[in-house]
């Protein structure tokens, strides 16, 4: 406990965000955002009022599943055949789509094929919010510092802009936030096996497995590590099995290609719709080899630090969140509705500094829990400004929680070992 003479004085910023503002702001964003999805929905019929394809990513995951019923798996790949189909079931050809996903992802919409795109995309973005809610209520209740304010924390979970975009789309990204729960929760009951099997269902979207791979390497939690990757090796092994050489071969050359050709693989306004450092450089500077070189030797300072936290003797909140930034920010593809999977960072940390009002960073963690939950709203500013200023804070978040682990590395030495990893 810091004597009352020698505590840090408190920001005025930071002892603006009380409770009531923070309720007050969160109601206005909910009304405004989702106020703004029921308008432009409420057209009849499969565009909205834009013109846009409503739930539009979600057209991929339902032709897919149609090609594998008819056995025609090795068509997933071909995107004259996946733009054609999406052309005949919209009547416009104005929306061009490729399929990164592995086969494996599409294998569960089989399951809605009879029924009509709309239908089955709602069908989907209804369970996608349960699971959502789902998550968070577990999280919430593992915080008892966030247990008496259960309203405040359902109502800034409606009011996440990544939940809105997530919903308009109709992405998978609440499956990578199903994953995190799930292994912060085994983290939590010390199940490391369990956790580690978790995180390797990140194999459906591999650019999440690539930062924690390498985070628990340079930590060495090497027990994590195996169970991981023999969770993602049966992932893609089953796939193997079960589609065939041939399909794994045009997905992995997919998957290559758009790894060592990010751009060929994004739209044009990607760049303003992502969150990770890779787009944070690309949007800096207009030259890719600088990007590249930035991007690679930022990439390998946030593993070195998440990796630094995760082997400290830190809290399971600070490790596990710096574990989730690491992999957001290494990710070269992370678009808006993927910070879907952050959700833990805000409610772990949001924990942590209730119960630690008075620790000398809790002011500057509030302020940057704060810019972290808000600044993805405004990333098509980026556009004009070429600055995406929620990677700044992402990346400073990850900093501050090294720093407050170092400090809790002083106070409690850590053993030799694997001591100091869950």
């Amino acid at each position: 406990m810091i004597a009352p003479e020698l505590r840090p004085p408190v920001p005025e910023s930071a002892v603006w965000l009380n409770r009531r503002r923070i309720r007050s702001q969160a109601i206005i964003l909910a009304l405004c955002l989702w106020g703004v999805c029921a308008v432009d929905y409420a057209t009849p019929g499969i565009f909205d009022r834009a013109g846009n394809i409503k739930f539009q990513d979600f057209i991929q995951f339902l032709i897919s599943a149609r090609l594998i019923a008819q056995g025609r798996a090795a068509s997933l790949y071909d995107a004259r055949v996946l733009n054609d189909q999406i052309a005949a079931i919209t009547g416009s050809t104005n929306v061009y789509l490729e399929y990164y996903y592995g086969p494996q992802v599409a294998l569960p919409f089989q399951a809605l094929t009879g029924f009509s795109f709309l239908t089955q995309a709602g069908i989907w973005v209804a369970l996608s919010l349960l699971i959502y809610f789902a998550c968070v209520y577990l999280l919430w209740r593992t915080c008892s510092a966030l247990r008496p304010y259960p309203r405040l924390v359902a109502l800034c979970a409606v009011a996440y802009p990544p939940l809105f975009h997530f919903f308009v789309r109709g992405q998978l990204s609440v499956l990578i936030l199903l994953c995190f729960t799930c292994a912060y929760l085994a983290f939590r009951a010390r199940r490391d096996w369990l956790a580690g099997i978790a995180l390797g269902c990140l194999a459906f979207k591999p650019q999440f497995l690539v930062a924690i791979l390498l985070v628990l390497l340079f930590a060495q939690a090497w027990k994590l590590l195996v169970s991981m990757m023999l969770s993602a090796a049966a992932q893609l092994a089953s796939t193997l099995i079960y589609f065939g050489p041939a399909v794994m071969r045009l997905y992995l050359s997919r998957l290559f290609h758009g790894a060592v050709h990010p751009d060929l693989a994004e739209l044009i306004f990607s760049p303003i719709q992502m969150h990770s450092l890779r787009s944070f450089w690309a949007l800096v500077i207009p030259w890719p080899a600088a990007v590249s070189t930035l991007y690679f030797l930022s990439s390998v300072a946030v593993i070195a630090i998440a990796g630094a936290v995760w082997k400290s003797c830190a809290p399971l909140p600070h490790r596990f969140s710096a574990l989730i930034l690491a992999a957001i920010l290494v990710n070269p593809h992370l678009y808006v509705y993927d910070l879907l999977g952050m959700a833990p960072v805000f409610l772990l940390m949001a924990a942590w500094a209730l119960n630690h009002q008075q620790h000398p960073s809790t002011p500057a963690l509030r302020l940057l829990l704060y810019f972290a939950f808000m600044l993805p709203l405004f990333g098509p500013l980026s556009r004009w400004t070429h600055l995406q200023l929620s990677v700044a804070a992402f990346a400073t978040l990850l900093c501050l929680i090294w720093r407050c682990s170092r400090r809790s590395s002083d106070a409690s030495p850590l053993a030799s070992g694997e001591s100091g990893v869950v």
